[in-house]
């Protein structure tokens, strides 16, 4: 069955939707060619907002109208996880290898639990720890879960070690 368009007496065959309305809901209408180029033409998602408006939906639209925090925020979530994360660490370093490392290379507790979060001994090499990042984060990664929480809060902890140890490994 073929759609006939749905402007005013046009009797022509409609393959093209154009919105009802400007907020992205799923109700659109039939129109020919002839007349999808005339809505295109005319067609202004900002129309009837002030400049105010308009600069508000464009500043928020970057984050995908999600609120966001500045990085150097102390209530930051990162910052706070990341906080949390390191008050219950213990020493990882036993036994002679990190005796080793410990005195070799100098790497602050935020380092040395940074290393445990990723699952790799104190003082890897910075290819091998790129090489577990990138596993980690298609491990944990929500798309690749369902969408599940505890696994995006997983990839956040990941990527806030990876991080550290980014830092870390830039100075050496």
């Amino acid at each position: 069955m073929e759609n006939i368009c749905d402007y005013k007496n046009c009797k022509k065959i409609a393959k093209h939707k154009a919105p009802i309305e400007k907020d992205n809901s799923k109700k659109f209408r039939w129109l020919c060619l002839d007349h999808i180029k005339e809505f295109n033409q005319r067609w202004d998602y900002f129309k009837g907002m002030s400049d105010h408006e308009i600069y508000s939906f464009l500043k928020s639209d970057m984050t995908w109208h999600k609120p966001t925090q500045s990085f150097n925020s102390p209530d930051n979530f990162f910052n706070i996880l990341w906080k949390n994360t390191l008050n219950g660490g213990g020493n990882i370093l036993n036994g002679e290898y990190g005796k080793k490392i410990k005195t070799k290379i100098n790497f602050s507790n935020k380092d040395r639990e940074a290393f445990k979060i990723i699952g790799l001994e104190v003082g890897t090499k910075w290819d091998t720890i790129q090489n577990q990042f990138k596993k980690l984060v298609k491990k944990y990664h929500p798309d690749m879960n369902a969408g599940d929480k505890k696994f995006e809060e997983k990839l956040k902890i990941v990527t806030l070690a990876y991080t550290q140890l980014k830092l870390a490994y830039k100075g050496k």
